[in-house]
């Protein structure tokens, strides 16, 4: 894995991995009848350390993911002076973390929980602030992943419908961690089937459109089937250290 993703350590490093990242979105959007411009790259700089990401900004990121909200918190403190620079959360979130990702987050992309909407909204109230959400649904059915299973979808839609202060964008899911690309793209369709019929069922105000769904291994099945922001760390940054069972935790 670490040859296939060399770590980037010059901003000519993180243009060439973007741009290659890119030309793949592309070419994937060119085989579904898809314009590339419909498909949003999220980098994923989870474990990576300050100087690498000054780098990646350097090298045109602007909106970067993070797993932990503390992790992301502290990252987002120490490079303040970055403006521009915004953070997606995208890993599940502890209610008692709440208070952090209404301070700093411009995104939310694990939502699955009622009570840590609750607790969401009202410290985004006190902040003054609103938040893009996505809702995670666990398409895999594993019992090691967090997300509503999909048929909870359409009420926990409803129940979310008087926090003002969340706007509700889409759905997110991760796919099965398999070799099987079949697997794999089956947990993208139901992602993608649960959309169209939220879209027609979701209350008013919320339209659920996007699909966030897709990393560095599969991105390009998951464009396939109509992601709309794939979130991309290792092809970018580089292997991380550390495995996926680090940032994806059994429940």
């Amino acid at each position: 894995m670490h040859n296939r993703w060399p770590r980037a350590e010059s901003v000519d490093d993180f243009r060439n991995n973007l741009q290659a990242v890119r030309q793949r979105i592309q070419n994937a959007c060119l085989r579904s009848g898809r314009v590339a411009s419909d498909v949003r790259l999220l980098p994923v700089s989870k474990t990576m350390d300050e100087a690498h990401i000054r780098l990646a900004c350097q090298a045109g990121c602007d909106f970067l993911g993070e797993n932990k909200v503390q992790e992301a918190w502290l990252k987002s403190q120490a490079m303040s002076d970055l403006t521009d620079l915004k953070w997606s959360v995208i890993g599940h979130l502890q209610t008692n973390k709440a208070k952090l990702v209404a301070k700093f987050a411009s995104e939310l992309q694990a939502l699955d929980s009622l009570h840590t909407a609750e607790a969401l909204d009202r410290r985004l109230q006190a902040e003054g602030r609103a938040l893009d959400v996505f809702v995670q649904i666990n398409t895999s059915h594993e019992p090691s992943k967090y997300g509503l299973h999909p048929d909870d979808a359409e009420v926990f839609l409803q129940q979310l419908a008087p926090f003002s202060s969340l706007r509700v964008k889409g759905l997110m899911t991760l796919a099965e961690f398999t070799q099987d690309a079949a697997r794999v793209r089956a947990c993208f369709i139901r992602l993608r089937t649960l959309r169209d019929r939220l879209c027609d069922r979701a209350p008013a105000g919320i339209i659920p459109s996007q699909l966030s769904m897709g990393m560095s291994g599969d991105f390009e099945i998951a464009i396939e089937e109509g992601a709309t922001v794939v979130r991309v760390g290792q092809s970018i940054f580089g292997a991380r250290n550390l495995s996926d069972d680090h940032f994806w935790p059994a429940q």
